[in-house]
């Protein structure tokens, strides 16, 4: 059985001192959650990842960063490694997110090479696939799909493969207030998983864990991960606030698979 993971991707939110109260009202809502079934995740912006890490010690709740640079070190002004992630006390970090790609140029070779050095240092490489709203129009998200998953994965070994969570997100859905159903979540996931057994194997794609992204909130979480192929989901705005993203992450320890 794959353990479910909720994640928060706080995006460019929150100052240090709001992380850190942030972090504190999560660690104190979900303290008493059993996580045998279920991996918690909060991703801060980079200036917080320390202090973060200090409030969450000794808690249910894991750290991850937004992205990461490929290179260990170097004259690269303005990036940041997997190195100083891990010093930083992250195990978990985004990869290839559709607002990287939009907006910062990100393709499947940089995402390739992210997450081989994620790898490299032990950390937890969320990487994101998803088609944008004019491409599922034009009935090309499967297409994308192939494209993200084999170009992205190119070359990670089915050892490493294990260590990797993906996470479908239609574009169209991140930050509209538009969510894909339940059976459109599953279709994709499960057309992801395919090309997994593909590229792979079925027990490795069976194995690895997809989450959903897009537009997550309490209302529609248990719908969502209830279906057989969404093993969680990485949470925008709803996981800036203690109230929603706790209640999300509560509702998605209670269901079974």
């Amino acid at each position: 059985m794959r353990k479910t993971i909720i994640a928060g991707n706080w995006k460019m939110h929150k100052t240090i001192s709001e992380s850190i109260e942030l972090a504190n009202g999560l660690k104190r809502e979900l303290f008493k959650l059993d996580t045998q079934d279920i991996d918690i995740v909060i991703c801060p912006g980079f200036t917080a990842l320390a202090e973060v890490t200090e409030v969450i010690q000794g808690s249910n709740i894991q750290l991850g960063a937004q992205d990461l640079y490929w290179q260990k070190e170097g004259a690269f002004t303005g990036e940041i490694s997997s190195l100083m992630l891990k010093d930083a006390g992250c195990s978990f970090v985004i990869i290839g997110h559709s607002e990287r790609r939009q907006f910062f140029s990100e393709t499947n070779e940089s995402v390739n090479k992210k997450l081989k050095a994620a790898l490299s240092e032990g950390l937890t490489p969320i990487v994101c696939v998803g088609e944008t709203l004019s491409e599922r129009e034009s009935k090309k998200t499967f297409k994308v799909l192939d494209d993200h998953i084999k170009n992205s994965l190119m070359d990670i070994s089915p050892e490493d493969i294990l260590k990797i969570v993906i996470a479908y997100e239609p574009v169209w859905a991140i930050g509209t207030g538009k969510t894909a159903t339940s059976q459109e979540a599953e279709e994709a996931q499960k057309y992801i998983r395919g090309l997994l057994i593909k590229m792979y194997n079925e027990e490795v794609a069976s194995f690895l864990r997809i989450q959903y992204g897009g537009s997550v909130k309490p209302e529609n979480i248990v719908e969502l991960v209830s279906e057989p192929d969404v093993d969680g989901a990485l949470v925008g705005g709803a996981s800036l606030k203690v109230d929603s993203f706790s209640e999300i992450v509560k509702l998605a320890s209670g269901v079974k698979k």
